[in-house]
This record gives structure tokens, C-alpha cells and sequence, in this order.
């Protein structure tokens, strides 16, 4: 990040405007919690012209009367509107992230939306499906410190024209005990302050590798959709999915499915019909699952071939 004005000046104006992926993201805060995480976190990220068209304006903001110095709070809000609850100040950053999330999914109907980390190689893309706990975000952060590409690490975005991925890669989201457990495995990547008592625990974010970022712009095809389980002290287990129940299951992790109707249903036929899908039980050794991962890629391609 770079540019003619310090980027907390920037921020605090809402005239700081930055390219994630396939968007435009206006930030506008005076909360010095989202000024360093966006500074740390983001500054691999491309600044655009202050009068650029943006996706979403977003604002982290403190409410107003007493609760702006009594047991202080901070609010999103998109645009005018203002859809969750205040939170406690010290979640005002890991909110900015929920927030976007929020924006995103709800927002961005020209792709299919599916609750998946993604991740790339050899220009193929590996879906990494999962409800909160099945530890995506884990293996996801652990796969893309052992030579994979991150596209995402919560939304994978399915151009409708085309069934390619379109990467918005930002911070990887860490709860609990992935933190320590990324942390430890990998010390020299960059983590934002932990923060405790959320609704998820405790949360952090890790910054994502600025390669994945300069190359955003690069879409990957859908190649493998791997639904991981973290199960601690078993074997590595990969079971086949039928195309039909993975059909089921990415429908049920769809953010926007429904909304799209017999557009969402042609994409996501085409999405399973691109892919092989398994069943992953892990029990955190990372380079054996990367490992299998490049081997089930090498496996696809033999047999397109």
C-alpha cells in the first residue's frame, strides 16, 4: 500500500479505496483497531483514485451518546444501512471482516457463492467446503504456506459466464485453537492481535501471501471439492463423494443458491460436473494433506488427458 497521504488519514476520510479480487471496497473509520489492521493486513493490496465507482462503502463506526466512553461499542454499517448489533470496541476489526463477508455474499449475485475456502495450483482449483469447525480455515491457511495460491478463505465466487473461480483473497480467519496451531507451524507469517469472548472464541487473522494477492486477477478452474474434517489423533481418510450428494451439500453451503434460481442450479451443475469430490479426515499433518492434494490434481489431469 502506497500513496500521497498517510492510509490512516485515508481511512479516517473514506477516501481510501482498495482492489480486493473482483471489487472495490471504500473503508472509512477513525477507530485506530481498524486503521492497524487494515495497514498491517492489507498492504499488498492496490489503493484506487478516491473517486473510484465502489462495490461497497463500508464504516466501522463508534455509536453515538454514552457508549461511546461507557462500555464502548462499534457499529458496520453498508452504505447507510447499519444490519447487525453493536459490538464490544475490541472486536471493531475482526467485524470489518464479518462485515464484507456479509456484503459479499449477500451483494455479489453475478457469481454463485459458496461457504468454501479455495485454494490453487497448476492453475486448477480445490474447493474446501465446510460449516464452522470442520476446519477449512486451518488446512486452508496450512495449504497456502506449503505452495498453494489462496483464492479465498471463506467465499468461493463461481463466475456464471464462465464456472471459473474469480480469487477475492483476504486475511484467513483463525479461531481457537487453529490460532496457536498456525502460529506455532508457521512463525513467520504476519497474525492480527488475538481477540477473546467473540461469538466464535477467540479470533485472529492471518495475512494472506502477497503473491496471492498481485495475482487476483488470475481465475482458476474448479477441479477438486474436498469437504475436510479436523479429528484429532486419526489416520488421513479420503472417501469419494457421488456427484449427486456433493451436488446437495454445496447447494445446502450456498449463500445465494436459492436467490439465483435456474441460474444457480446450471452453475452448480457445472461446477460438480468439473470437479471429483471426496470426504477428508485430517488429523493436522499438513504436507501429507497437501501432498495428497497434489496427487489427486496430477490424478484429474492424467485422466483428462
Amino acid at each position: 500500500m502506497n500513496g500521497p497521504f498517510p492510509i490512516s488519514d485515508l481511512i479516517a476520510s473514506g477516501q481510501l479505496v482498495i482492489r480486493i479480487g473482483p471489487f472495490s471496497i471504500r473503508i472509512h473509520s477513525t477507530i485506530p483497531l481498524v486503521q492497524r489492521g487494515i495497514l498491517e493486513l492489507y498492504s499488498a493490496y492496490s489503493i484506487l483514485p478516491p473517486d473510484t465507482f465502489c462495490d461497497f462503502y463500508v464504516r466501522l463506526i463508534q455509536p453515538s451518546g454514552v457508549r461511546r466512553f461507557f462500555r464502548k461499542q462499534v457499529l458496520f454499517a453498508f452504505d447507510q444501512f447499519m444490519p447487525f448489533k453493536p459490538l464490544p470496541y475490541a472486536q471493531a476489526f475482526p467485524f470489518f471482516e464479518w462485515g464484507l463477508n456479509w456484503c459479499i455474499s449477500g451483494y455479489s449475485h453475478r457469481f454463485l457463492i459458496v461457504h468454501a475456502a479455495v485454494v490453487e495450483k497448476y492453475g486448477k482449483a480445490l474447493i474446501l467446503p465446510g460449516a464452522p469447525g470442520s476446519g477449512k480455515s486451518t488446512l486452508c491457511a496450512a495449504l497456502i504456506n506449503n505452495g498453494w495460491r489462496l483464492l479465498s478463505d471463506e467465499l468461493t465466487l463461481v463466475d456464471r459466464a464462465t464456472g471459473h473461480v474469480v480469487p477475492v483473497p483476504r486475511p484467513v480467519s483463525l479461531k481457537n485453537e487453529s490460532i496457536s496451531v498456525i502460529a506455532d507451524t508457521f512463525p513467520t507469517c504476519q497474525f492480527s492481535p488475538i481477540v477473546h469472548d467473540t461469538l466464535k472464541g477467540s479470533v485472529c487473522l492471518m495475512k494472506p501471501p502477497a503473491d496471492s494477492v498481485e495475482k487476483a486477477g488470475q481465475t482458476a478452474i474448479p477441479c477438486l471439492v474436498v469437504f475436510p474434517k479436523y479429528q484429532a489423533e486419526s489416520s488421513l481418510s479420503l472417501t469419494a463423494v457421488p456427484r449427486a450428494e456433493a451436488f446437495m451439500r454445496l447447494a445446502d453451503l450456498s449463500f445465494n443458491y436459492s436467490v439465483l434460481g435456474a441460474q444457480g442450479f446450471e452453475t452448480m451443475t457445472g461446477l460438480v460436473k468439473s470437479c471429483e469430490a471426496y470426504d477428508f479426515i485430517y488429523d493436522g499433518d499438513f504436507n501429507q494433506a497437501s501432498d495428497l492434494f497434489v496427487q489427486l490434481l496430477d490424478d484429474v489431469q492424467q485422466r483428462v488427458a
